[in-house]
């Protein structure tokens, strides 16, 4: 693909999450922090760069979920639109729960009524796919899986405009390697597939078959990254790193591998920590990451 590729930039500020801020400045950080020069040197126009916001009606509205909610409803829409006008989205998370705005987005950017089949390319230290009942801490952030599969917090979904839910067979974990153990229960009575980190450093054969078998199942593929997936050398100020990680640049090889495919339709990054990154270090990696996307779509064939 040697023509130019439109990019769209969705960014969600809305975390979700109950204490300190509600909003997250990581998603602006992401965009301005050289991205736009990275996207332009690759051959990328950023066609579209919208942020969701709460109308005026929405901001008498009370409930941190709830906000989130509707939050992730515009959200849905960016993308939907986006998709719909031929530009590639990227979406710039606050955290993980920008998961059900980014599926539904995609669920809902057909030509019809019908929502299309959406696989889900889940790569996170973790799975994230807790229940009310299952989790220890209670944090909505070690749910959005368990909410998209429509396993708990159906109305939340909804809100998001997901619907109908995924089914667990559209659902490839990558890099998992810390769960709870109720959280494994759940994984292991599921459909989920599986790919490992020595399977993303080796770039093996796996992640050919995986992006194949998500692609006769469903009509689009979205790829979603939380930064804690990473070595931790790379996210030191992430509060949720787990040892034995792909660096960054080995990552990024594996998604130039996955966004090969036709049918990955979207990246989404998540839970960059803004905050605590003085020296740019987890900013560099992000971009790493979105290099490989973008390698990955310059390498489809015509």
């Amino acid at each position: 693909m040697s023509e130019k590729i439109d990019i769209g930039i969705a960014k969600l500020p809305y975390s979700g999450s109950r204490g300190g801020s509600e909003t997250s400045e990581g998603p602006e950080i992401m965009e301005q922090g050289g991205l736009l020069d990275i996207l332009e040197r690759m051959g990328c126009t950023v066609a579209d760069s919208q942020t969701t916001t709460l109308t005026a009606e929405e901001e008498t509205h009370y409930g941190t979920r709830h906000r989130f909610g509707l939050a992730s409803r515009h959200l849905t829409d960016i993308v939907a639109d986006q998709r719909k006008r031929g530009i590639f989205p990227i979406g710039l998370l606050a955290n993980c729960n920008g998961l059900m705005g980014m599926l539904a987005g995609l669920q809902h950017s057909g030509p019809g009524w019908k929502p299309l089949k959406v696989g889900l390319v889940w790569i996170d230290a973790h799975g994230d796919i807790n229940t009310p009942e299952t989790s220890l801490s209670g944090m909505l952030g070690g749910m959005p899986v368990a909410v998209s599969t429509g396993l708990c917090l159906h109305r939340l979904r909804r809100e998001c405009g997901l619907d109908p839910a995924l089914p667990t067979k559209y659902v490839t974990m990558v890099g998992v390697r810390d769960t709870d153990p109720l959280e494994q229960e759940i994984i292991d009575r599921s459909n989920i597939e599986h790919i490992n980190v020595d399977q993303v450093r080796r770039l093996t054969p796996a992640i050919d078959l995986e992006m194949e078998r998500l692609a006769t199942l469903t009509d689009l593929i979205y790829v979603h990254i939380d930064m804690d997936v990473l070595d931790p050398v790379e996210v030191p100020g992430h509060g949720l790193t787990v040892a034995d990680g792909p660096s960054s640049i080995e990552l990024g090889n594996a998604l130039e591998m996955m966004f090969e495919h036709p049918s990955a339709a979207a990246f989404g990054i998540a839970s960059y920590p803004w905050s605590r990154d003085p020296d740019g270090v987890s900013l560099k990696a992000v971009y790493n990451l979105i290099e490989g996307v973008i390698r990955g779509l310059k390498n489809r064939k015509a």
